[in-house]
């Protein structure tokens, strides 16, 4: 499989990049594999030659060599010891080819219609400029700078400003409330606060000037307020410097900039967890462990240099809001020298009047190359019955990608067919599954590989991933706790905070020592395809039978006239349990008889009658994370009596308007309980 000439190519002629990486490996280390089986063993048993490899291949430049590649085992495994990165450093090797060959940095538009790209010189000039302005402004190494920023291109020139002098980025989206947002930045204590006072979505203008003002009284770390104007602010901000006019510069000294060379592990972001159980985890990535797992994940993605000779001036788009490390991994194209693609706006519509259209057709207009999302986006594409034929020219995309979910098989093969009605029957998927905790994929595609439906395609390069029982042993074609048995670069440095690191110990390696513990069910099947199956600590046992609740979700949201569901089991502590499930109809439909038999039908079908719910109950929503996620255990430790506050933070939820509901069906269950005990 190392001759090119043998190698899989799309339509458009393209040699996947983990293709080109096995040739270099063919050329320049000897090494020959037959099959992508054989090669993730390699990865997954040689830490030093295989992360080595990486290093090398994607021209990593350090001004002093490293001594070891990896050292010490989970958690604490130290990489790269004695070397020197940063982030802005690799993008940037990108500038001057990219520029040549006429690719932009990043193409952006709004809900709007507002379009503007970014040339690779604007966007090291205006890193280069904001840099030396968070300086002025007392900024350095070690300094975290908070932002409160949607999906624009300033966004990713701060993250790249702050990566350039060594400070430390964090992010929450504007839609998120007031209190979540303290919630997270206050644990790390932000120098400076980058924020916008207002956003366009969901078909109206917001003023967050108001906020923004909150913000900077509750932080009496920030020193220093950014702030860029929408139009929609309404309340003053005097004391705010302009970010617009801080990307500004252009003189000497901007073009003499030159970013930090920073250790190996120097922080560079830090990203939060849900906090829908407590106060969120402030995850602390480095820059090195970032770049590599970032630039791996690109060859999983078969994204790769916009110059290079055929990739056709890729377009990499993956839809995310900038509260969701999904944004992080967008801007990680960069990483590759990939022309990024990235919408500001609502990929649904406005509330009340659902279009699922809008980023069809942005990416018809930009001619985008690579489509990923939510798998919820892609399921209510389908359920809106949505066309792409007369959406505009699709047909540049070869490649879409899903996350945040699993994606049931008959949406997938939804899509398939929709592109085929488009001239693109062999459209790839590429679903992924990883996340914050990592900033990167355990989990992900290859294109070269079979389609698999419902399912992923392989395990990732240099990740020793496995499903084990709960005896701790390995097990295939069942489903098993996913571990991680080997370091990865990419794992957390540590969480803010945890001064001891017992936090960090306790939320991966609590189970079985030196292991890592992901928190989803993952069954490996024999031909190394992946299927999860929801989080592990919402999953559904009964009588001894286990079942995700992906699987009880892609069987009941089949039924027509589902729109959305959850299912909680509250065990009784006697070997019982009770199965509730909440519905929300479809519009024109209704919770009755019909609908709970075809629901009942559906399972018994596709499941097992061990599954069917005890109860249906007539919901008005599903609670979701603001990355789409469904609040299964939450919602179940509501029902088992726990106290709201340690539960449930509604700031953190995508739709907290119906949190009073659930609480008051909780009360009422606990109540209706106690009586009959």
């Amino acid at each position: 499989m190392s001759n090119p000439a043998m190698h899989y190519r799309d339509p458009s002629g393209i040699v996947p990049q983990l293709s080109l990486y096995r040739d270099w490996l063919h050329r320049e280390r000897g090494l020959a594999f037959a099959d992508y089986a054989s090669l993730w063993a390699w990865s997954t048993s040689d830490l030093d030659g295989f992360w080595r490899s990486v290093w090398d291949y994607h021209a990593i430049e350090s001004p002093t060599p490293f001594t070891s590649v990896v050292s010490g085992e989970m958690p604490g495994a130290s990489w790269f010891d004695g070397a020197q990165v940063n982030y802005a450093r690799q993008v940037f090797r990108h500038a001057v080819p990219a520029e040549a060959a006429g690719q932009p940095a990043i193409i952006a538009e709004n809900e709007r219609g507002d379009s503007v790209e970014v040339s690779w010189s604007a966007l090291r000039r205006r890193t280069a400029s904001l840099a030396l302005e968070l300086r002025r402004q007392g900024v350095g190494r070690g300094d975290r700078v908070a932002a409160y920023l949607p999906n624009i291109p300033d966004a990713i020139v701060a993250l790249l400003a702050c990566a350039s002098i060594g400070a430390i980025w964090t992010m929450c989206s504007p839609d998120m409330g007031t209190p979540a947002v303290l919630d997270r930045f206050r644990q790390v204590a932000p120098k400076a606060l980058i924020a916008v006072d207002g956003v366009f979505y969901g078909g109206r203008p917001m003023d967050r000037s108001a906020a923004v003002a909150d913000l900077h009284r509750g932080l009496p770390s920030v020193t220093a307020l950014f702030v860029m104007g929408s139009g929609y602010g309404q309340t003053a901000l005097p004391e705010a410097i302009d970010l617009v006019a801080a990307q500004a510069r252009d003189d000497v000294a901007v073009a003499a900039f030159e970013p930090e060379w920073l250790a190996f592990d120097h922080p560079l972001w830090i990203l939060y967890s849900s906090g829908t159980t407590g106060l969120p985890k402030a995850i602390v990535h480095g820059h090195g462990g970032v770049i590599l797992s970032g630039c791996l994940g690109n060859q999983h993605l078969d994204i790769g240099p916009s110059y290079a000779p055929g990739m056709h001036g890729e377009r990499f788009h993956w839809y995310s809001a900038t509260g969701w490390v999904m944004w992080n991994i967008q801007a990680g194209g960069l990483l590759t020298g990939t022309t990024v693609c990235i919408f500001d706006g609502s990929p649904g519509g406005a509330k009340g009047r659902p279009n699922w259209t809008p980023l069809w057709s942005f990416a018809a207009r930009h001619k985008v190359t690579w489509f990923g999302a939510g798998a919820a986006f892609f399921a209510s594409c389908r359920k809106a019955g949505l066309a792409l034929a007369g959406l505009g020219d699709l047909r540049a995309i070869r490649a879409l990608g899903s996350t945040g979910s699993p994606l049931p098989a008959d949406v997938q093969l939804w899509g398939s067919d929709q592109f085929g009605t488009i001239g693109r029957p062999d459209i790839w998927w590429c679903n992924i599954s990883g996340g914050t905790d990592i900033a990167a994929a355990f989990l992900a595609g290859n294109r070269e590989l079979p389609p698999t439906p419902g399912r992923l395609q392989c395990r990732h390069l240099g990740a020793a991933v496995e499903a084990w029982d709960e005896e701790g042993r390995p097990v295939v074609g069942r489903v098993g706790e996913l571990v991680c048995t080997k370091p990865f670069p990419s794992m957390p440095l540590y969480f803010w905070g945890d001064e001891d690191g017992s936090r960090y110990r306790a939320s991966y390696f609590g189970e079985w020592a030196g292991i890592w513990r992901h928190g989803d069910w993952l069954q490996i099947e024999p031909d190394g395809s992946c299927v999860i199956s929801g989080r592990s600590d919402a999953t559904i046992n009964r009588h001894g039978l286990r079942m995700g609740t992906a699987d009880i979700y892609a069987a009941v949201e089949e039924v027509p006239g589902v729109a959305d569901s959850l299912v909680i089991d509250l065990e009784d502590g006697a070997g019982g349990s009770t199965l509730l499930m909440f519905v929300v109809p479809r519009d024109g439909h209704l919770l009755d008889t019909d609908l709970e038999a075809a629901m009942t039908a559906a399972i018994r079908v596709s499941l097992s009658p061990r599954f069917v719910p005890d109860a249906y109950i007539l919901a008005p929503a599903i609670p979701r994370t603001l990355s789409g996620k469904k609040q299964e255990l939450p919602v179940k430790r509501l029902f088992q009596g726990w106290p709201v506050d340690k539960v449930i933070n509604p700031d953190a939820i995508a739709n907290p308007d119906v949190i009073p509901w659930y609480l008051a069906r909780a009360k009422a269950w606990m109540d209706r309980s106690r009586e009959i005990a």
